[in-house]
């Protein structure tokens, strides 16, 4: 038993020592939210990025279904607003134009709500890293321009409601064609403000969505797989 708790002794501090080292590391790498400038040049940046990635054909799907993650596999029905939520472990439709009327179809968890919860914040932040870039002119986004020190501009958006974290910010570099191709975060989630993710392996889908079927952060690739979409 001594044994035991002196092991447990050393993970703990060990564990303890990390969060601290990795705490200390945000403070010292973390960059601060730049400025930028609201207007006709911030709005007129998005509409081309919706532009490139034919923002008509995002709207005219009625259907899209993925796997997040090799995690979590969603079968969004955009036209008539629900989602169906899947793991190994359950089954859940949600009901987004009122989540109360949600249900769980299936699941080993017997607490049904906490269940519906959790499906919400799933699929807020796993929708988010599929689609974020056709959200740009919506009416909850503050849109800003932010000159970069080698010249190029880039677009600053902020979420000022809806989802699971308003108040995030990520800032948004393109190509000369108005694609993505990265953005900085800071959200409240990670510690680490400005940090990077690659938006990368970008394919046209059978609607006619443009889609980033890779995402990299820290080198560690975030795969979107399983993806359909129907009009």
């Amino acid at each position: 038993m001594k044994r035991l708790l002196k092991v447990l002794k050393i993970i703990g501090i060990a564990l303890l020592s990390l969060i601290l080292i990795l705490t200390i590391a945000g403070f010292i790498i973390s960059e601060k939210l730049p400025e930028g400038k609201q207007g006709a040049e911030a709005d007129e940046f998005a509409k081309n990025i919706l532009k490139e990635l034919n923002y008509q054909a995002f709207q005219n799907t009625k259907m899209i279904s993925w796997t997040f993650a090799g995690i979590h596999s969603y079968e969004w029905h955009k036209s008539e607003n629900y989602v169906i939520v899947k793991s190994d472990k359950y089954k859940v439709k949600l009901n987004l134009d009122d989540y109360s009327k949600s249900e769980v179809i299936e699941s080993k968890n017997s607490d049904h709500e906490e269940l519906i919860k959790t499906s919400i914040k799933n699929f807020n932040n796993d929708s988010f890293w599929l689609i974020a870039p056709y959200k740009l002119m919506e009416d909850n986004v503050e849109r800003r321009i932010v000159e970069e020190e080698d010249g190029s501009k880039s677009l600053l958006v902020t979420y000022t409601s809806g989802g699971s974290t308003p108040g995030d910010s990520y800032l948004w570099k393109v190509d000369e064609n108005f694609r993505p191709t990265s953005f900085k975060m800071w959200v409240s989630i990670i510690p680490i403000g400005g940090l990077k993710a690659k938006w990368k392996d970008w394919v046209e889908t059978q609607s006619g969505m443009i889609v980033s079927t890779q995402k990299t952060v820290l080198g560690i690739p975030i795969n979107i797989t399983n993806l359909e979409t129907q009009r």
